[in-house]
């Protein structure tokens, strides 16, 4: 099969690798669509070393059971995998056991291919309707699901004024869910103009250049940091109003930012979040389906094999869109 490979920082080819033969309890998926996420240009950049090349990356995937009892069967791929006989994973908390894996991360290669495996258990039917190029957004938006989530029970309050950071494909899931979960207010910050101009397409979103403008001190009662710098940590821990809560998602490197102080003293809650649970993957496809994310225009579809360009451009910031999908045409294999 031919398979879209990171072989070197800032390198990425097309080639032929063998097709993976599902295990017990696996199935094989021929792949119709996949994200590039922010940690495979993480691991381009060669800063993961998780990932180490030669590898086949990408895990936010939809396409075609190619094999079993459910051959046919159009499914979206949680690639999180996990033992299911985990204590952890049984108390309902899968996203953070110890045994968790990802494909697109040593010995699971990713879906930047034409065929990935993954147990039976981790693919999800896509709602009738729901093309599979965006059936691939359900992780990306679960991501994002989950950080909201998550600050919403934490903060127990209606209706919120929510500042989203980073206009990147969490950033602008967070918005779509903050407007889902009902937020009074919702301003997303992105330096990038063809991406704020992407954003403000959206009903009831407003995004401003976070490098010009200024909310104003206590703004917001819940903050999404889809960034993860030193500057949006700094940014957040004023723009938070006493009692907030600030939702850190981005995974920069680097530990300073934050007024410890100022946490301290108006008792600001400050949380990380890690991926989603199976009931927040599924949460988020249903909602896809449902169209309750709106039109999805901030999305840019690609073939897989253009995939080494789509890297490119993204790295030089040539890209508006806030996520590209890059999709297989198995008609011509």
């Amino acid at each position: 099969m031919r398979a879209l490979v990171y072989t070197g920082r800032n390198k990425m080819i097309v080639s032929e690798q063998p097709k993976p033969q599902p295990a017990a309890g696996e199935v094989l998926v021929a792949v119709h669509a996949v994200g590039i996420c922010g940690s495979d240009m993480h691991a381009y950049h060669g800063y993961d070393d998780r990932r180490p090349p030669p590898l086949v990356l990408g895990h936010e995937a939809a396409g075609l059971v190619a094999s079993g009892p459910r051959m046919g069967a159009a499914v979206a791929i949680n690639p999180l995998v996990v033992d299911p006989d985990c204590p952890v994973v049984r108390a309902g908390r899968p996203h953070l056991s110890p045994t968790r894996a990802i494909i697109s991360m040593p010995p699971r290669p990713g879906a930047f291919a034409e065929y990935v495996t993954i147990p039976e258990r981790n693919i999800l039917p896509v709602p009738s309707g729901l093309s599979l190029s965006h059936a691939a957004l359900s992780e990306p938006v679960a991501v994002s699901w989950h950080a909201m989530r998550i600050g919403l029970e934490r903060l127990n309050m209606q209706n919120p004024r929510v500042l989203v950071q980073g206009g990147g494909a969490i950033g602008v899931a967070a918005a779509l869910v903050a407007r889902l979960m009902g937020a009074a207010r919702i301003d997303l910050a992105e330096p990038h103009a063809g991406r704020r101009a992407m954003v403000a397409q959206e009903p009831g979103i407003a995004a401003y250049d976070p490098t010009t403008e200024d909310p104003g001190d206590s703004a917001y009662d819940l903050i999404i940091d889809a960034v993860g710098a030193v500057a949006t940590r700094q940014a957040a821990s004023r723009l938070i109003r006493p009692g907030g809560v600030i939702v850190h998602v981005g995974l920069l490197p680097g530990q300073e930012g934050y007024d410890i102080r100022r946490i301290t003293l108006q008792e600001i809650t400050v949380t990380g979040s890690y991926c989603y649970t199976p009931e927040d993957f599924a949460a988020a496809l249903a909602a896809l389906g449902a169209g309750q994310l709106g039109a999805l225009a901030w999305v840019e579809m690609r073939p897989l094999f253009t995939g080494p360009q789509a890297f490119a451009d993204l790295d030089a910031g040539r890209v508006n869109a806030a996520k590209i999908v890059l999709e297989v045409d198995h008609t011509s294999a």
